[in-house]
């Protein structure tokens, strides 16, 4: 089997958002998947993909508060400005973090661990609205 499709997320503000629900609800086979891999690429450079604890809101603050203080918006030496002084620390944030994750399918379902959640990094204050093209590969025999 495979499968390629889009999947859209709405515009959010900046830091990092829960998105495991939205993906796997958005993945019109992933439930037909007995075993593969789910490839996730966000189509953005100035946002970015992370797997981590899904359960304590205080992961979502620090992990926003650390990216801040990594790529602060005044560093002098950037000359990437025209699109606003978050732009370029974005792309750098986008850079360190990743835009692609690559997951395993068990049984109909993204093979997380117990606190493991998909999250996107938004690092811009206006992203607009996202896209990720996820690429399911497996077998649907059991």
């Amino acid at each position: 089997m495979w499968l390629q499709q889009e999947i859209y997320l709405p515009e959010v503000p900046r830091g990092f958002h829960l998105i495991t629900d939205d993906v796997a609800s958005a993945l019109t086979r992933l439930s037909d998947c007995h075993i593969g891999t789910l490839h996730l690429q966000l189509m953005h450079t100035s946002a970015s993909l992370t797997l981590n604890e899904n359960t304590d809101p205080d992961v979502r603050h620090d992990l926003d508060a650390f990216v801040r203080r990594l790529v602060p918006e005044d560093l002098p030496y950037f000359r990437h400005t025209l699109e606003g002084p978050d732009d370029m620390p974005a792309h750098v944030a986008a850079s360190l973090m990743g835009t692609q994750l690559t997951l395993a399918v068990r049984d109909g379902r993204l093979a997380l661990g117990t606190w493991q959640g998909l999250w996107l990094g938004e690092h811009r204050d206006h992203g607009g609205p996202r896209r990720l093209l996820a690429t399911l590969n497996g077998c649907e025999e059991r």
